[in-house]
């Protein structure tokens, strides 16, 4: 649905190392995938082995059609799934009205309620033949990414997915962490006139993390934990994503430094599901 967050997903599919195309014409898809693929298992070619195809009311073409395009899809040896993306008319309604963006089917000459319970009509065979919904009424920004992030960024097999999170004290602990971990002891480059506007993923900011002892005795440790802990979790086979958190003072330096720098580690360390989210800055 128009409103409800698809164009936040796709750039989050993106950031996740999808290869994405927006509002691709439906019938298009499948020589769409032929044409990044080669038609056969991405791996083998050096292809982009994720791809996410944003796909709206905006087609021309009739989209009851779809499921035909994606079993062409699927007899290339890949196996594609349909995202669909909702929000409650209400909401859609606020959106529109906060954002002050037309409808795509505003052109037609409809009023706002009239161009949403049409396109609810049009998409509701899409919706019903789904492999997943994403109902976005209860979720702003952050938490629709988060949710992408979780749902499909990471997961999917039998092994333990990690998510490392910053995020600010002064915001809140996020609810489902699973281990926090506080940075407000170390040095903060918030003092540095030069390294406050930038962030833990600049170079500047990670050379002057770099440098401080207790930093490097603070990454240390908490990696020995994490090497310790985490194959403990994934024996049991209870969990599928382990959610690790740094917080700081204000989420930009000390908290993204660690959770980039220990997300590198995790995967230097084989961990083949490593996802990084920084709430603050995201």
């Amino acid at each position: 649905m128009s409103g409800s967050g698809k164009t936040v997903a796709l750039n989050t599919f993106e950031d996740l190392g999808y290869y994405c195309v927006d509002n691709l014409p439906a019938e298009l898809l499948p020589q769409f995938v032929q044409s990044v693929t080669g038609g056969i298992s991405p791996e083998k070619l050096g292809s982009p082995e994720k791809l996410a195809v944003g796909i709206d009311v905006r087609n021309r073409r009739d989209l009851t059609s779809l499921p035909e395009w994606l079993s062409a899809v699927g007899a290339m040896g890949l196996d594609p799934k349909l995202v669909f993306f909702d929000a409650s008319d209400e909401i859609l309604l606020k959106r529109y009205a906060d954002t002050r963006r037309r409808h795509p089917l505003s052109l037609l000459g409809l009023a706002l309620v009239d161009a949403i319970a049409l396109e609810r009509q049009v998409l509701r065979p899409l919706r019903q033949i789904a492999d997943a919904v994403v109902d976005t009424s209860e979720m702003n920004v952050h938490k629709l990414r988060r949710h992408v992030i979780t749902e499909f960024g990471i997961g999917g097999d039998a092994t333990v997915s990690l998510l490392f999170e910053s995020f600010a004290y002064r915001r809140g602990v996020p609810s489902d962490a699973d281990y926090v971990f506080d940075a407000r002891c170390l040095p903060n480059p918030h003092w540095d006139a030069t390294l406050r506007p930038l962030s833990g993923r600049d170079a500047g900011v990670r050379d002057y993390l770099d440098a401080e002892a207790d930093v490097a005795k603070f990454v240390e440790q908490v990696s020995a934990f994490l090497d310790t802990w985490l194959p403990r979790l994934q024996s049991e086979g209870t969990r599928s994503y382990v959610t690790i958190a740094f917080g700081c003072t204000g989420g930009r330096h000390r908290s993204v430094y660690l959770a980039e720098r220990l997300a590198e580690h995790a995967r230097q360390k084989g961990w083949q599901e490593v996802a990084v989210y920084h709430r603050e800055l995201d």
